[in-house]
Formats: structure tokens, sequence, C-alpha cells
């Protein structure tokens, strides 16, 4: 299968979610990214998925695979809105803020705006309803999983639906308006990108959340007992890394009900990306070829086993679907001769990361030498700890291993390392932020297997060289990326 256009030249990107920018919205901070990316010669903004978290604020485990996080939304763009009353945003919260544009925009706006906020709503009722349903019941149940409503509700019957819906009919369609704004946002930030010739790079995990509307509109598709409890769930099994495995607890697919509806559910789910993202990054992708299928009563993920998945038919019919897919492989870890063959039979790239390089001999698969052009280099990912910090980390032997292999040179860590990324053959190289400005680990973004301090981390302009974006030019124009 020939590969999605977007690859077809060498490129270089930044990684940096959008709640690490300044503001943490798609505001004024947004679109000055976007003009140090083009003035730094990159052409690629990839950022984590933008979904409504849970209380812990990982953008993995979202309460949709199709809502965006509303508090994304600038109110400050909102309130110069036409029809918008500015004396009214001095709320304290976000949500007081979001009701009263919402009333504002329904007393003052157009014709023609009302249209298209009517337009909206339609063209997305195959995700949008069921999201606002879900939101508004768990916030009058004190923000319980679905699993644990009242059983009318859990189970969707009829009349108990019809009935939220009449009574809870003004904060439904606020709800639909906070992701109205969040898109209107979100596109004209995307046209300004593609303008100034930068390409956005989503993410997609490959499981959803127990506790998500996806889960509640669709329980056939997914191994739920009768009263919406998980039997299987997802995980990894025993490594070096840990003699328990992960029990990560996402519910799995019930792949069969998938094939006989000819995967529509993921066709939808890839429609609402595909119309946000230029290109996009599938989380965990070996699990299409085979998932780690682990009891739900097993506390650990010890006592798993593989059970194979249908990526190809899956793939298969969204390339019927969509055309030539724009997708980068997450193929980390251990993976087998069936996940890269089912890889390069849809064209998509897979990632190095060049943290994991330096720890056994030449034959290292991260290593510089071995990469392919098929491939995105990384310096480190959400995931890892930040270049400087990883290497102040190492010991004596392996910084000298680094050193001899990068060569002797007068720049230091993270350049260093951020050099070999973008002198590397793959079609595409892109930097974590916090490597661009040399930050050590006290500013990643995640540390796995914990639940506290994660996510929250943002950067403000004064930490930004003078230089940066001129060398990162210098360096990508060297590189062929620019």
């Amino acid at each position: 299968m020939k590969q999605a256009q977007v690859f077809a030249q060498r490129r270089a990107g930044v990684l940096l979610h959008i709640t690490s920018l300044p503001s943490g919205n798609l505001g004024a901070d947004a679109y000055r990214f976007i003009d140090f990316l083009q003035a730094s010669g990159a052409s690629v903004w990839q950022m984590l998925p933008l979904g409504p978290t849970h209380s812990d604020g990982s953008p993995y485990q979202c309460l949709s695979a199709h809502a965006s996080n509303p508090r994304l939304v600038c109110m400050d763009m909102v309130k110069q809105q036409v029809w918008a009353d500015d004396e009214g945003f001095q709320g304290d919260t976000f949500l007081i803020k979001l009701v009263h544009a919402y009333r504002q925009f329904r007393k003052n706006a157009s014709v023609d705006d009302k249209s298209t906020f009517a337009a909206f709503c339609q063209n997305e009722r195959y995700w949008l309803d069921d999201y606002v349903l879900y939101r508004e019941i768990r916030r009058l149940n004190h923000t319980t999983a679905w699993y644990q409503w009242p059983k009318a509700l859990r189970d969707r019957q009829v009349s108990a639906i019809n009935k939220i819906k009449r009574e809870r009919e003004e904060s439904l369609d606020i709800r639909r308006f906070g992701q109205f704004l969040f898109f209107q946002q979100w596109h004209a930030l995307k046209d300004y990108a593609n303008e100034h010739g930068v390409l956005l790079f989503g993410d997609v995990p490959i499981f959803v959340s127990h506790d998500s509307a996806d889960v509640w509109a669709n329980p056939g598709l997914f191994t739920l007992d009768e009263e919406g409890h998980t039997t299987k769930v997802a995980g990894v099994p025993p490594d070096y890394f840990s003699e328990t495995g992960q029990r990560w607890g996402n519910p799995l697919y019930r792949w069969q009900h998938h094939e006989d509806e000819n995967f529509l559910w993921w066709q939808q789910r890839i429609k609402t990306q595909l119309d946000m993202f230029d290109l996009i990054r599938i989380d965990h992708f070996r699990g299409f070829d085979a998932c780690w299928e682990i009891p739900a009563d097993c506390e650990t993920a010890i006592d798993g086993e593989w059970v194979k998945a249908p990526g190809d038919a899956l793939f298969s019919q969204l390339v019927s679907t969509f055309g030539e897919l724009p997708f980068v492989a997450e193929d980390l870890g251990i993976i087998t001769d069936d996940v890269v063959a089912l890889r390069e039979k849809y064209a998509m790239p897979g990632m190095k990361i060049l943290q994991f390089a330096f720890g056994d001999d030449g034959t290292n698969p991260y290593l510089p030498h071995s990469h392919t052009v098929d491939s995105v280099s990384y310096t480190g990912t959400h995931d890892n700890n930040t270049t400087l910090g990883w290497f102040e980390e190492l010991d004596d032997y392996t910084k000298a291993r680094v050193y001899e292999y990068l060569g002797e040179s007068h720049e230091t860590m993270p350049w260093l390392l951020i050099r070999a990324s973008l002198e590397s053959v793959s079609a595409l190289s892109v930097i974590p932020m916090q490597d661009i400005l040399g930050l050590d680990g006290q500013h990643r973004m995640n540390v796995p297997g914990t639940t506290e301090g994660n996510w929250s981390w943002r950067f403000d302009w004064d930490m930004v060289a003078e230089d940066c974006a001129a060398r990162l030019n210098n360096l990508n124009k060297l590189y062929g990326r620019c």
C-alpha cells in the first residue's frame, strides 16, 4: 500500500500538548506557537489526545473518544464575538463563563450564527447527543461512573432518557455549545497552521475508558456483563520492567460485533480525528494484531493471554472509507513479526526513541544508524524523562557510550540528541518542547505508573531563548527538513 502523501518529504516537528501552552488553551499562545514553529523550520505540531479528562487529567483515559475538552476554549476570544456581552465573562469559573456565553449567543447571535450552531449539532449527532446526555447524567449522579447509576439510566431506558432530555434541555444545549465553541476555535487554528505550512499531528489511544460516553452508549461492543461491569480488561504481560505486567483496566473490544457492523464505530471515531488532524499517531498499535486479555477479577496482568484482533480487516475497511491513512504506529516494546507486517502493509511509519538506544550494543534498533525512512525519530515522548533529565541519570559508562556514539562535539545535552534525531533518515523527526528549552527532569509531562503530578507541565515564553527558533531553523535546513 502506498504511503500517505504527508510522509513524502522530510519534516521536523515539536511535541507540545495544548495544556502545556502558557495559557493552556486555543487562544493567542497557540497562534504564537505556530509562528514559532514556522520560524524554526518545523512543519508539524504534535499533541496528545484532546478529549475531556477524568480527575487525574490523563488525556489517555478520556470521557469521550469524539468530544474535545471545552476547557481548552479561549474565553477571551469568545467574549470578542459580536453577540457577546463582555461584562458577564468576569465569573470565577469556566462553567459560569460558558453559561453566560450560551445565553448571550441565544439572545444576540445572528440567524446565520444560530444556523451554524444548529448545523454543527446535526452533523455531529452521531456522538454529540450521547456525549451531552452522559455528561449531564454523570453530573446529576455526583460524577459517579455510568455503571453505578440507577438501572434505568445505566441501561438507557427510553422513558428515563426522555425525562432527562425534557428536564435538562438547557443544560444539554449548553454542553453542545461548549463543543461548538471548541470546534470553531479549533478549525480556525488549524486553518492558520496549514496556511503557515504547519500540519497538526493528533493521537488516538487504542482503548477507551470504561467510564466514558462511548462505552455507555455502545455496551455491546465491549467486554461487559449485563450490569456494565468489565469481564475482560486490557494491559500488557510481565516483562523486564514489571514482574506483574500492567493492568490498564480498559474494557476490550468484542471484535466480532465490530466486524458485523463493518467497523462502523471505528469509522466514526477515525472520521472525527481526520476532520481535526493532518496525521494521527495510533497508540499501542500492536493491540490491533493481538491484545493481552486479562480476566477482570485479576488484580495483576500475570494471568492474561494474547487474543488475536482483526487489525487487517479494520484497516482495510478504513482504507476503503477514507483512502490513504496518514497514521503513525506506536510500535514500541516487544513487537512480533505479525505486528511489523501489519504496519508495513498499511504503510504506517513506526517510532524510534533515541533515549532507548544506548543501553545495548550496536544492534539496538533505536540507534540512528538503524533508523529507516518509514519511521518517526524522537529524542523522547510524553512518557519519557526530558532528554537532559534522562542523561543526568545515566551512569558514567553509559554517558561515555552516548558521547562515543554521537562523536566528539562542543554541543551538550539535549542539543546533541536533538541533532541526532534531525539528521536521522526517518521521514519525520519530533522533538518535545522541553528538550528544545533544555529543561531537566522536573519538567517531564508524565511518569508512567503514577497517578499524581502528571499532565500539568506548562512552559512560559520567557523560557524561549532569543536564538532558539534560528538555531532550530539552521539544523532543519542543514538536514533537509525545512
